[in-house]
């Protein structure tokens, strides 16, 4: 184990059993192995938890929970809510880097410790994760083109201990994995996907909703993390540029605008918000901020 790097891994799973033995390889072949994996079952039905309890069983750092099944997926929330199920019985409170790795991935097994050289290198990095890929044809194409220049995919998040300090407790709802970047940035931290660390998603991103469902819900969660309605406006203009035409735009601005008509609450962080739309509106004037320069 190497001590200067000691990290714990928290995912949260449901349903994942025709992908959950790739991300168990992948850690399990790790240069730099966790400290501890815990591995919380959210109430699977498809055999994930055995398949988890049979390789808990040969190895003595990873820790399966088991979830109650609610009777549905409870994006955002509930994938928080499992998480914080496996934060809260962490028995090794000596670590440097607490990581949200999703059970559908694979990835190098120098994937942590080139992780880490960055961490390294860049003493201000607060947040950072690899390059969320999906497989076509063969051919390895990224899937987090064109997400925000600060913004590290959900399904891959590597904390800063110092870092995840200042912004514990993540959000549970839907766009939390913005809000912890917009919240790291405000105090003074960076956050940045890796460009050249690649990791495969074997289920697609939002394969569980459906197109629609899925850019619906990214739109609520855009409204959920206060995206200011203006930039909003312009993030749906772009969008409508891209296959399929005009009905990306149309789900996204749904799913935004029924979060007023319904009144449903945003993130309770009045300072995060105003923050988020300061930089949005930096943005769109061309100035530099944690989206880049335009």
């Amino acid at each position: 184990m190497n001590t200067k790097h000691k990290y714990i891994v928290i995912t949260p799973v449901r349903d994942e059993a025709l992908y959950i033995e790739r991300t168990l390889e992948s850690v399990s072949r790790q240069t730099i192995l966790p400290s501890q994996w815990i591995i919380v079952d959210d109430g699977s039905v498809d055999g994930t938890g055995e398949i988890l309890d049979i390789h808990a069983a040969q190895t003595g750092w990873i820790k399966v929970i088991h979830r109650e099944n609610r009777g549905f997926r409870a994006a955002g929330g509930g994938v928080m809510e499992a998480f914080y199920a496996g934060y809260s019985v962490l028995n090794d409170e000596d670590w440097d880097f607490i990581v949200k790795l999703d059970g559908d991935l694979s990835f190098s097994p120098d994937y942590f410790e080139q992780c880490f050289k960055i961490f390294d290198a860049e003493q201000e990095l607060g947040i950072g994760g690899g390059t969320i890929c999906r497989l076509e044809n063969g051919q390895l194409k990224v899937d987090s083109e064109g997400d925000p220049q600060f913004h590290v995919r959900g399904a891959t998040k590597i904390y800063r201990r110092a870092c995840w300090e200042k912004i514990n407790p993540l959000v549970k709802a839907s766009g939390w994995d913005t809000i912890d970047e917009v919240k790291a940035n405000l105090h003074g931290w960076t956050t940045r996907t890796f460009a050249d660390l690649n990791l495969v998603q074997h289920k697609p991103t939002g394969g569980a909703e459906g197109f629609w469902r899925d850019r619906f819900k990214n739109g609520r969660a855009n409204y959920i993390t206060g995206y200011h309605p203006i930039f909003m406006l312009a993030k749906c203009v772009k969008r409508a540029l891209r296959k399929p035409f005009i009905l990306e735009s149309i789900a996204l601005l749904a799913g935004f605008c029924t979060g007023y008509l319904k009144g449903i609450p945003q993130v309770k962080d009045v300072e995060a918000i105003r923050y988020l739309r300061q930089q949005q509106i930096r943005f769109l004037l061309r100035q530099p901020g944690i989206y880049g320069q335009p």
